[in-house]
């Protein structure tokens, strides 16, 4: 009950906004913006698709507006420098809500690709860790001389921007990708570790997708879940997306003090909210 009064909070707040601005497209209604790479963002292929396209589908849009602005290939640095970031802050407004989502491509080369390395240049990585380090690079595919901060410093600023937004904004860890070294599947720790550092840090909310995808792929086995994956190791297919939908939704309903819980769709109350991690979790505790 209390979630859905403070939903209701957040409902009056965004029509107060919407009338006092004259917002060209106006709503009535809370947004739920999403901010990640590939594998979140919405793809036209049978082969791949982002959990965040049939993630709507388990939303009331009477009550909350998803609004997917994860775009491929992008990490947490080059969503800020090519302008997407302040593209979605546009639209952002108080009484909202912003899944940040990072890591994936946050650990290729900052510049450069080194020596006999044959991935692309693409020049979009971060420094590892959420320390305050910086490098200084004259960037080879913009031209333009960057200074390169940590995978946190990149996250502290989103944080900044959505809460400057009157918004809230809330820690997605990694999806999981299919690998498995002898029946058992890998668990992204590093991105995890300091999506979760900076969540307590700047007191924010965190979603551990890693952490109940992981527990779910080892569950099913390597031949279920390859079903999951057409298209590579990484980005699934349509109802590998749904999984990863479903396990958001799943830890939101078990997240109390966040009320997106309250906006759901029939779907989305069919989920069973997540009971957290058991003793045979794949993932180490991240407290």
């Amino acid at each position: 009950m209390k979630r859905r009064h403070l939903f209701a909070a957040l409902l009056a707040c965004a029509a107060v906004f919407t009338a006092a601005h004259g917002e060209t497209q106006a709503r009535t209604v809370p947004a739920l913006f999403i901010a990640g790479d590939s594998t979140a963002a919405k793809y036209d292929a049978p082969d791949q698709q982002g959990w965040a396209e049939p993630f709507a589908r388990y939303f009331d849009p009477a009550q909350l507006q998803i609004n997917n602005r994860a775009r491929g290939g992008r990490s947490s640095r080059t969503f800020i420098t090519e302008g997407h970031w302040d593209q979605m802050l546009a639209e952002v407004q108080p009484g909202d809500f912003v899944m940040i989502q990072f890591g994936h491509n946050d650990a290729g080369a900052l510049n450069e690709e080194p020596p006999g390395s044959t991935r692309p240049l693409r020049a979009r990585g971060t420094i590892p860790g959420t320390g305050d380090q910086s490098a200084e690079i004259d960037n080879v595919i913009t031209g333009k001389h960057e200074v390169v901060h940590t995978f946190g410093w990149y996250l502290r600023r989103m944080i900044a921007d959505v809460r400057a937004h009157g918004a809230t904004p809330i820690l997605v860890t990694l999806t999981v990708t299919n690998n498995w070294n002898e029946e058992r599947i890998a668990c992204n720790t590093d991105y995890r570790r300091w999506d979760r550092e900076v969540a307590d840090a700047e007191k924010v909310k965190l979603i551990d997708l890693t952490r109940i995808v992981t527990d779910r792929y080892q569950q099913l086995g390597p031949a279920a879940v390859a079903k999951f994956f057409d298209k590579d190791a990484v980005h699934p297919n349509p109802a590998g997306a749904d999984a990863n939908a479903r396990a958001v939704i799943a830890a939101l309903r078990a997240t109390p003090d966040l009320p997106l819980a309250a906006a759901l769709s029939a779907a989305g109350l069919q989920v069973p909210a997540d009971t957290g991690a058991s003793p045979q979790s794949v993932c180490p505790p991240l407290r």
